[in-house]
């Protein structure tokens, strides 16, 4: 699973999805877009735009997959109760990931019910080389005994480990600024899937005004 707002998936978020695959050799990965963020802002465009728009960027990449579970479910998008709804779906046996990036990592004790992520699938931290700094306490105890080193010891057992990754592309790419860019009328080329261009433009979203 790699949550997030997705407001609007550039090719970041793909990149990251494409190469996590392929670092821990997953059968899927759940690109799910959450509807009501706990710790965030409301959206910038409405859930069927973002779904509409995710699916567009995805495409026929094989092994990403748009689950639009949180925005079909009522309240906050609480990702324990997401993982539970996948959990219930694979079985007891399978091996759950949630991936995040380092920026969430770092608040991810003031989570909805942290211990229960633990308790239903693994996390794993896609790392960012300029972040060095201390974790906060309350984190420091979430993560003690969990922490593994490779790709085999998260996949000995169906979730509770934490893993940190990086990714060959870790491409510095920010949905803020990309917003800022549609809202000012400048070039988002590159920056996006052309599809999901293409369809943002035409429809005039993240256009101030």
């Amino acid at each position: 699973m790699l949550g997030g707002t997705f407001d609007p998936v550039h090719l970041g978020h793909l990149r990251s999805a494409v190469e996590l695959r392929e670092a821990l050799d997953l059968d899927c990965v759940h690109m799910v877009p959450a509807a009501m963020p706990p710790l965030r802002g409301e959206p910038s465009v409405s859930a069927a735009d973002r779904l509409a728009l995710l699916r567009l960027g995805i495409g026929d990449t094989p092994g990403l997959v748009a689950d639009p579970r949180e925005l079909e479910r009522d309240g906050p998008s609480y990702t324990a109760d997401t993982l539970a709804s996948l959990r219930r779906e694979l079985g007891a046996e399978a091996r759950l990931i949630m991936a995040l990036g380092h920026d969430a990592f770092l608040r991810l004790a003031d989570w909805h019910e942290p211990e229960r992520l633990f308790a239903l699938a693994h996390v794993v931290v896609v790392d960012r080389p300029d972040h060095q700094a201390a974790l906060p306490e309350k984190l420091v105890e979430l993560l003690e005994g969990r922490e593994v080193e490779e790709r085999a010891a998260l996949m000995a057992r169906p979730a509770g480990q934490l893993l940190r990754l990086r990714l060959p592309s870790r491409m510095a790419i920010s949905a803020t600024e990309v917003r800022r860019r549609l809202s000012a009328g400048r070039s988002v080329r590159y920056l996006l899937p052309e599809a999901v261009e293409a369809h943002l433009l035409s429809r005039g979203l993240y256009r101030r005004g």
